[in-house]
């Protein structure tokens, strides 16, 4: 299976995608805006839904997902991600995407480049493709500490 490497941005225009790339789209479009009510789409409202994160650590429900994107939003620095490299599976109602992120995090002047490995579980709930997990992880241990830093401190 080749991968795909045409970013996922946010920015493409939905009505020409087909699921599940909308459902990453969506994504990508919340995060990169800031908009946490989008998020708030994108994600199932369980208690069993799980994410982990650089920033966040392991968080588990929508209650502490929710806390890491408002930590991101309202601090300091800020962060646009893309989506590449990238394969799709799906298997009825789910599908997870495996891949790369490219991200830019800015405070500033400063500029921190990082690539994050990355997955993403969807779920089909009610005819809505909702994620139900997230797994990001930054190979370069600097790279790593330098961006908690830039997210949870603004420096």
């Amino acid at each position: 299976m080749n991968s795909e490497q045409t970013p996922v941005t946010g920015d493409e225009r939905k009505q020409d995608l087909a699921e599940p790339i909308r459902a990453l789209s969506n994504f990508y479009e919340a995060f990169n805006n800031r908009d946490l009510a989008k998020m708030a789409n994108v994600w199932a409202q369980t208690e069993e839904i799980a994410m982990d994160n650089p920033v966040g650590g392991i968080t588990r429900g929508w209650t502490e997902i929710k806390a890491v994107y408002e930590r991101i939003f309202n601090g300091r620095a800020q962060v646009y991600v893309e989506f590449y490299d990238y394969t799709v599976h799906q298997q009825g109602e789910m599908f997870y995407a495996v891949g790369r992120e490219r991200a830019e995090v800015r405070i500033g002047e400063t500029v921190i480049n990082l690539v994050f490995r990355t997955s993403r579980i969807f779920q089909l709930m009610d005819g809505q493709w909702r994620q139900v997990h997230h797994h990001g992880s930054i190979e370069e241990p600097e790279l790593l500490a330098r961006y908690q830093r830039a997210v949870r401190e603004g420096v």
